[in-house]
């Protein structure tokens, strides 16, 4: 495949044209020659390269980059809405019903019991993640606190749906969404210091700069009259990803289309990856191999099946072979694509091709709809996408029948980001794995195998091994791999996190608490260790400062159920058990089947001799968990009462 040829299909407008249209250098530009990549440059926003690239902004602004993220409004949304849009999640007996009051997206919450409504929760959607071509996803933000909402508006079919994800496991308003997530749908949004999902400042769709890295020093520069002959040179103020090395073009694109199992490096965020850069610099991402991985796939999975292929593996080619980053693929002719493949497959018309030309006419001689065909994805119901697995087996004019895939059988977990993992990274994609999607035995021992085997540093091996424990729930072995460690020596707050988990499991509250206080003040915006450090308080009698903890929680973010019902116990147990009742109100209100919230409720009404709403509560915690024993208990001393 020629050059020339390439660059004929990626034309794109203004600088990028210039770009595409000339020879690159004999040798790949290197990653360190770019004075963009040093530490501290600003990025500019796309406004700002707007105003000498109009044209390429035009077109980027429709493609699904340029289409991620937006404010929830009726602009942005793909949806339709009305009595059709009501969606049953049979597994949580839930109903939600999205809609729009004037301008602003509500999904209303709500269970029946007969004809009657039981219970209800109304919350506004904030934004909208997804260009339309296959979702919209919807978020909810309370007090800066980024939430997924459980429904989904899939456009392909036209219908609401449960969330990916959420059918069978409704985890309703209380998917956070972290820089992971947050990082490939939208540009870089300002995280507050300490957190995992609170945001300060909120962009709305990737921008120019997750692709050519910061632009201050191309916007000074340009500014400054030095102008770059872009036909003759590399103008090394900006990233034209066209002039790295594959393995960096690859790096850039599968930073967010290499969707798996991903495991940050020591010390590293998702805000520290750049074009140019190496993605193992920042993260590893593994994905686990089966028996069938060839017949299936995830949603974002682009760059991996598209290096799976022989043609990637014998030519040169990359992800801008094909598509041109600054054009929406609904506008971009087949030719774009099929032209590709004939500049490698050339030759007569006639012999280019296993099929006969009387087959092949009829699908529009169509060489990549063909090798690459359209289908569902595993993770990802109701969407129809693009296979970029090139392959011939699978062609769709083929009228043989196919073999039945077979069973999935797990073969092992693959790292993606280089040749071969270490035996620690090897043991940390495995307690992803476990932790993430697959709770299962077998990946624990795979785990542990790796760790055994790894010569790492103690350092670096104590963190992952208390993971290793604490996923077990092994928590006498969490306690005897940390013995002797002081709280402030663990420099990692899920490592904190989880020791002090063990603590509290083996009813050692003060050492819990003093765990749960290190974790908190290395990510003091992580509502769950703090609400963490509230419960041991409460049960070490320490009520002033569990009511101060908690009660931040609850300013912090209004809708967190377990944060006011143990405040309601705090309430409880400083003997004001009328206020501790509006807690428990407002806990199970948010979660009608909050059966802690429940019991503490039921525990209320019995001191004020209500055994009718105490028979009625505690046969409602049954029905959740027909054999609850401290609902059977109570229900029994209710009966000898009564």
């Amino acid at each position: 495949m020629t050059k020339r040829l390439i660059y004929l299909f990626l034309g794109a407008g203004a600088l990028a044209l210039v770009f595409c249209t000339r020879d690159l250098p004999d040798k790949a530009v290197q990653s360190d020659t770019y004075k963009n990549l040093v530490p501290g440059v600003a990025y500019v926003g796309m406004q700002t390269c707007k105003s000498c690239h109009a044209n390429v902004h035009s077109t980027f602004i429709h493609t699904g980059m340029g289409r991620s993220f937006d404010r929830a409004t009726r602009e942005k949304t793909d949806a339709t809405f009305g009595a059709h849009a009501v969606v049953y999640d049979e597994a949580s007996d839930l109903y939600y019903y999205p809609f729009f009051r004037d301008s602003q997206m509500y999904v209303l919450e709500y269970r029946l019991e007969g004809l009657d409504t039981i219970h209800q929760r109304l919350e506004q959607i904030d934004y909208i993640v997804g260009s339309g071509q296959h979702t919209n996803s919807h978020m909810v933000d309370f007090n800066g606190y980024l939430y997924q909402a459980p429904v989904t508006y899939y456009t392909q079919e036209g219908r609401w749906d449960m969330a990916p994800g959420f059918k069978g496991d409704n985890i309703r308003f209380s998917r956070l969404l972290s820089a992971e997530c947050i990082t490939c749908h939208n540009h870089l949004p300002e995280q507050a210091l300490g957190s995992m999902n609170k945001y300060v400042k909120m962009p709305t769709g990737i921008e120019c700069e997750r692709c050519h890295g910061p632009g201050e020093v191309h916007v000074r520069e340009k500014l400054a009259g030095e102008i770059i002959d872009t036909s003759k040179f590399t103008d090394y103020s900006i990233i034209n990803p066209r002039d790295l090395s594959r393995d960096l073009q690859m790096d850039l694109c599968q930073r967010c289309h290499l969707q798996g199992i991903t495991v940050l490096q020591d010390g590293k965020s998702f805000y520290d990856f750049k074009p140019g850069m190496r993605l193992n610099e920042v993260f590893n991402v593994f994905l686990p191999r089966y028996t069938d991985s060839h017949e299936k796939f995830i949603m974002a999975s682009q760059a991996d099946r598209l290096r799976l292929s022989a043609c990637y593996l014998n030519s040169e080619m990359t992800c801008i072979t094909c598509h041109n980053p600054h054009k929406s693929i609904e506008v971009t002719g087949r030719d774009q694509y099929n032209n590709a493949c004939r500049s490698c497959h050339d030759g007569p018309e006639e012999s280019a091709c296993a099929f006969p030309l009387a087959e092949r006419l009829p699908q529009s001689n169509d060489c990549s709809g063909c090798h690459m065909p359209r289908s569902g994805s595993i993770d990802i119901p109701h969407v129809n996408i693009t296979d970029h697995y090139i392959s011939k087996e699978t062609t769709r004019m083929s009228k043989k029948e196919q073999p039945a895939a077979q069973k999935g059988v797990f073969l092992g977990l693959e790292i993606l980001t280089k040749e071969s993992g270490t035996a620690l990274e090897m043991a940390k994609g495995y307690l992803a794995m476990y932790d993430k999607y697959v709770q299962s035995p077998m990946v624990l021992d795979s785990a542990r195998a790796y760790l055994q085997r790894s010569k790492a540093a103690e350092a670096a091996r104590f963190p992952v091994e208390v993971h290793y424990f604490f996923a077990r729930e092994d928590y006498s072995n969490v306690l005897k791999r940390s013995a002797g460690k002081k709280a402030s020596e663990v420099k990692d707050a899920w490592t904190a996190y989880r020791i002090g988990e063990a603590f509290y499991q083996a009813g050692a509250f003060q050492n819990a608490a003093t765990f749960y206080r290190r974790a908190d003040e290395l990510l003091p915006f992580h509502l769950d260790f703090k609400e963490k450090l509230g419960a041991a308080l409460v049960q070490l009698r320490q009520l002033s400062e569990a009511e101060e903890v908690l009660g931040w929680v609850i300013r912090e973010n209004p809708k967190r159920p377990r944060a006011l019902s143990n405040f309601g116990f705090a309430r409880v147990l400083q003997g004001h058990t009328k206020e501790a009742e509006t807690y428990y109100d407002s806990a199970i209100a948010l979660d009608p089947d909050y059966t802690q919230a429940l019991l503490n409720k039921a525990a209320v009404r019995l001191l004020n001799r209500d055994y009718e709403t105490v028979e009625d509560i505690l046969n409602r915690v049954l029905k959740l968990d027909p054999e609850h024993p401290q609902a059977m208990a109570i229900l029994q001393q209710l009966n000898e009462l009564q």
